[in-house]
């Protein structure tokens, strides 16, 4: 049951991902040092398919998906090895204007908070149709029609008094189907998704992830939800990463990763949601601190928080296949030691 459950939450990954990260290597220069923000991670994202990035603040997320839209000033960071590639595009290797052109059309991205993406002096409609407008030949009448089109199709009940409202005159939950609006307008080929939901309640935020989710559905739109929730990656997403300190630590089809998690870090995680605790019950949490990724340890970057922790995780572990499922990778010797220990009993 287990395993046809888990066959229908998830497709393989396509031969040629619309996304993929290659051990990337990704540091911010500071005084007498550098933050070392994205250590070695290794990503990809299929046609139509919905991939979570899970981890907490601070684990490199956000960062990975700025990289890939190209939206950090160039001056401020280094790559020190790696690649990102959109299709047939060498992210790294464009030039600004370059990205410019593919920004809206072949990749877009909703924020965690419309209010810092939308223009608050500028009416909705209007920043729908810009972005069209600067993608695709057409008039501005048919502009218009298209992002009305698109307004029906978030279940907004009145686009025309939207279409001519300003960001601050809609609700929270209103102003972020406008941004679901804006990222489908031009039919892009991947989507990614930056916390989008987290200043949302969970009824309204139920109700975006479903419109995103139906969405790209219907356009074969690949997207990559970035979140620190594991509830909702467990609803709406395929496959998940998990990352911390910069580094992916376990990845796989979602249904395994929830159900059966080996590194200990995503097994925390777990442990700490309320759905996953009786009723009176203490939630677990992982004890410790999250390292200093100016001064990231030598070997695994969890294990001074970890339990379990044995003398070879003071060397760096890479993310291997589990010999029962080859799609579900763990970056952790002592997961690498217990499956060793099982082969030979």
């Amino acid at each position: 049951m287990q395993d046809n459950q888990s066959a229908l939450l998830a497709k393989p990954v396509s031969a040629t991902p619309v996304l993929s990260v290659e051990n990337l290597y990704v540091e911010f220069p500071v005084y007498k040092g550098a933050v070392k923000a994205l250590n070695g991670v290794s990503l990809q994202v299929g046609p139509g398919e919905i991939v979570g990035l899970v981890g907490e603040s601070g684990s490199g997320k956000s960062v990975c998906a700025m990289m890939g839209m190209q939206l950090i000033p160039a001056e401020s960071y280094r790559v020190k090895k790696g690649r990102i590639k959109l299709l047939d595009k060498e992210i790294l290797a464009l030039s600004e204007k370059e990205m410019r052109a593919i920004r809206g059309h072949d990749m877009s991205m909703i924020f965690q908070e419309p209010m810092t993406a939308l223009n608050p002096v500028m009416k909705v409609g209007r920043q729908i149709v810009s972005v069209i407008l600067q993608h695709q030949a057409i008039s501005k009448q048919q502009a218009k029609e298209k992002t009305l089109s698109l307004l029906r199709d978030m279940y907004i009940a009145d686009p025309e008094q939207v279409f001519n409202s300003y960001p601050f005159e809609l609700s929270g939950g209103m102003r972020q189907r406008i941004m679901i609006a804006l990222a489908f307008s031009c039919e892009p080929q991947l989507l990614i998704a930056d916390e989008p939901t987290t200043a949302l309640d969970v009824t309204v935020q139920k109700q975006v992830l479903l419109l995103l989710k139906e969405r790209a559905r219907k356009t074969g739109t690949a997207i990559l939800l970035i979140t620190h929730d594991m509830a909702v990656v467990s609803q709406f997403c395929e496959r998940v990463y998990v990352m911390y300190a910069g580094s992916v630590v376990e990845e796989g089809k979602t249904y395994d990763v929830i159900h059966q998690p080996r590194h200990p870090y995503t097994q925390g995680l777990l442990a700490g949601m309320p759905e996953n605790a009786r009723p009176g019950q203490t939630l677990k949490t992982i004890t410790g601190q999250v390292p200093d990724l100016a001064q990231l340890p030598t070997g695994c970057s969890f294990m001074n928080r970890c339990e379990r922790r044995i003398d070879i995780c003071r060397q760096r572990p890479d993310a291997l296949p589990l010999k029962t499922d080859a799609l579900h990778k763990v970056a952790c010797w002592v997961v690498k030691q217990e499956e060793e220990d099982n082969a030979k009993s």
